[in-house]
């Protein structure tokens, strides 16, 4: 019998064999890392993260082995997606105290500081592909965090306990039947 698979590629797919980090380190300054082997606050760089990339890269947390960006997951995202390249991380998050049914889990597209990525179009390219599953996507500037799937209609509507207009019922049937029994009653 096979192990079953981790959440993560549940919902985004093994790790792709011909994707890997290159120079890339947004990762290591970016994220919060909160487990009992290492913690790290988010927006610090790690203190082993050093000229030439992870300075204990060989013996470095099990955190920092198993975790990988939706870039090294999804294909259809375009190779200058990866985070150094397009100035966004984009990522599946887990949050322990989720104000709404759409926090618990969901895909987080966050903008690197002195980020072009909204002015030359990587942001919508790489929204477009994320938003396309059944998982809440977020976007976040460094300043605000906005819900960017599903659309504001429709997140209103699972919330809600009314029906649904005819256009959006299936989509809507959709969303409550997997994040429904997490909206407030």
């Amino acid at each position: 019998m096979h192990a079953p698979a981790d959440l993560e590629t549940m919902l985004l797919g093994p790790v792709l064999p011909d994707r890997d980090c290159g120079a890339c380190t947004a990762c290591c300054t970016t994220l919060t890392v909160d487990t009992p082997e290492f913690r790290k606050a988010a927006g610090t760089p790690c203190v082993h993260l050093g000229d030439r990339g992870c300075s204990i890269h060989a013996v470095r947390p099990d955190i920092c082995r198993t975790w990988f960006c939706v870039w090294r997951r999804d294909a259809r995202l375009p190779d200058d997606a990866r985070p150094d390249r397009s100035g966004l991380l984009v990522s599946l998050t887990f949050n322990r105290a989720p104000q709404n049914c759409f926090e618990g889990v969901s895909i987080t597209v966050r903008a690197l500081a002195g980020s072009a990525a909204i002015e030359n179009g990587m942001a919508r390219t790489v929204l477009d592909v994320v938003c396309d599953r059944l998982i809440p996507v977020w976007f976040s500037d460094g300043s605000r965090k906005m819900l960017m799937h599903p659309d504001q209609e429709v997140a209103a509507l699972v919330m809600g306990d009314g029906p649904a207009p005819a256009h959006l019922h299936d989509e809507v049937a959709a969303w409550r039947g997997r994040y429904g029994v997490f909206a407030p009653s």
